[in-house]
């Protein structure tokens, strides 16, 4: 029996989020915050998942859903005027790369050096993809509230100039 990809997509997003709020309890999220935080875990593990199917690689598609879960994170704040930190912490959580992080200390106790060495190094890029694609969510975010205040600024300058020729 053979899995459709529609049914192999649901099933990825029924665990991923399940997952979500499962760890989003175990850390006292407030209640109205556990959707929205499921929410955000699905996203970002269904973009891991998308870029893992399309032959990006691994370290790119926790880049991609890293850089997901900063979006959502900083979105849902707004929406429910809560900190960024209640959604971004549990949505991570299905991006961890626990298993690889386990096969490598597995290899290490079983003598197996190189294995363990590359996992090792490939448990960290994912890590250090997982943070860049954070920091750049933090930065567009903070770009886009610039330009956004940037642009207000100038059509109220305009208007100004505009009403004093009148």
């Amino acid at each position: 029996m053979t899995i459709k990809f529609w049914e192999h997509f649901f099933i990825q997003a029924l665990f991923s989020y399940g997952s979500t709020i499962g760890f989003a309890i175990c850390i006292n999220v407030p209640r109205r915050a556990l959707n929205v935080a499921g929410l955000a875990g699905m996203a970002s593990w269904l973009t891991y998942v998308g870029a893992v199917m399309i032959h990006v690689g691994r370290v790119m598609g926790s880049l991609l859903g890293a850089f997901i879960v900063g979006v959502c994170g900083i979105v849902f704040a707004r929406i429910k005027h809560m900190p960024v930190i209640v959604f971004n912490i549990p949505a991570m959580v299905p991006l961890v790369p626990g298993a690889t992080a386990y096969q490598a200390i597995r290899c290490l106790a079983l003598g197996q050096l190189n294995k363990a060495m590359k996992l090792t190094v490939l448990v960290g890029m994912i890590a250090g993809a997982m943070a860049v694609g954070f920091m750049i969510a933090q930065v567009v975010s903070e770009l886009s509230k610039w330009l956004w205040q940037r642009d207000l600024e100038w059509r109220r300058r305009h208007e100004h100039e505009k009403s004093k020729s009148a």
